[in-house]
């Protein structure tokens, strides 16, 4: 693991783990210099064009000249990509929502890595019905023998595993549920939600206005994280799940809506009472 307060390692990395780490570093950071980062990581820098090859090679972030960057901000990062960023932080966040859905409850699942590995903490949660639009949960909750799928139908985005285009519009908003589970691309500085495309946002916001409770699902790198397309706030959330405390001024916002926080990282597991099957 990264020493957060140091430039270098705290212990010898495996191959797998520092492109890991140069992959996080390029999402949150930006451009990074083949240079900076062999002097970072303790390795040459032919090491270094290795993992950078391995990573713009799976398109996972782009060559520039003497180092490595993620795409514009018009587009997310690449599915495969997402999938390891912040990988820890989103099973913490995954076991928090676990604990707090009931068996046989009906849930919304939306797009996204951090949807997926709340789905994976759920195939052993009995009876539930769900409805969702990410291919990635609805292949993770077929181990779930007692879990009943419905999924949107439409023209599926093969790289990300989701079906967002025309043809799903209005499926959320054939059903009533529970609890709906989402993510976001990116929270803006005055709580706006962001994501990268508009057929994105208008199927979140089908979602959230369909279901009792909103469980936004995100970790800290989306707070002031950019992108291109805006559409409704993160008060708009009855349980916000992160792995860190958000800035202050955001949970100044959540605090004054009477938004539920939990951090998962900081604070204990909450017990399944967090919502019982008679407040859902």
């Amino acid at each position: 693991m990264l020493n957060r307060t140091s430039n270098t390692p705290t212990a010898p990395l495996s191959a797998e783990d520092r492109v890991r780490l140069i992959l996080e570093l390029v999402v949150e950071q930006g451009f990074q210099s083949v240079d900076s980062l062999a002097i970072r990581f303790g390795v040459s820098t032919q090491t270094i064009r290795r993992d950078v090859n391995a990573l713009c090679d799976s398109r996972m972030c782009r060559r520039r000249h003497g180092g490595i960057d993620i795409f514009h901000d018009a587009e997310n990062v690449h599915y495969s990509s997402r999938r390891i960023l912040h990988h820890e932080a989103k099973l913490h966040i995954a076991r928090c929502v676990a604990e707090a859905i009931p068996d046989g409850a009906s849930l919304f699942f939306g797009i996204g890595t951090t949807p997926e590995e709340c789905a994976q903490a759920l195939v052993k949660r009995q009876g539930l019905r769900v409805m969702t639009n990410n291919i990635n949960v609805a292949l993770a909750l077929t181990r779930n023998a007692s879990c009943e799928l419905t999924i949107a139908g439409g023209r599926l985005r093969n790289p990300d595993g989701d079906v967002v285009a025309g043809e799903a519009h209005g499926f959320f908003s054939r059903f009533s549920v529970d609890i709906g589970i989402y993510g976001v691309g990116g929270v803006a500085e005055d709580g706006s939600l962001l994501d990268f495309s508009h057929d994105e946002v208008r199927m979140r916001t089908e979602l959230s206005s369909h279901c009792r409770e909103r469980f936004l699902v995100l970790d800290h790198s989306k707070f002031g994280r950019r992108a291109t397309v805006r559409g409704g706030h993160i008060t708009d959330a009855s349980c916000v799940f992160t792995d860190s405390p958000p800035p202050p001024h955001i949970t100044d916002m959540l605090n004054e809506r009477g938004i539920k926080l939990i951090v998962a990282q900081t604070l204990p597991l909450p017990s399944p009472a967090v919502f019982s099957q008679g407040e859902i």
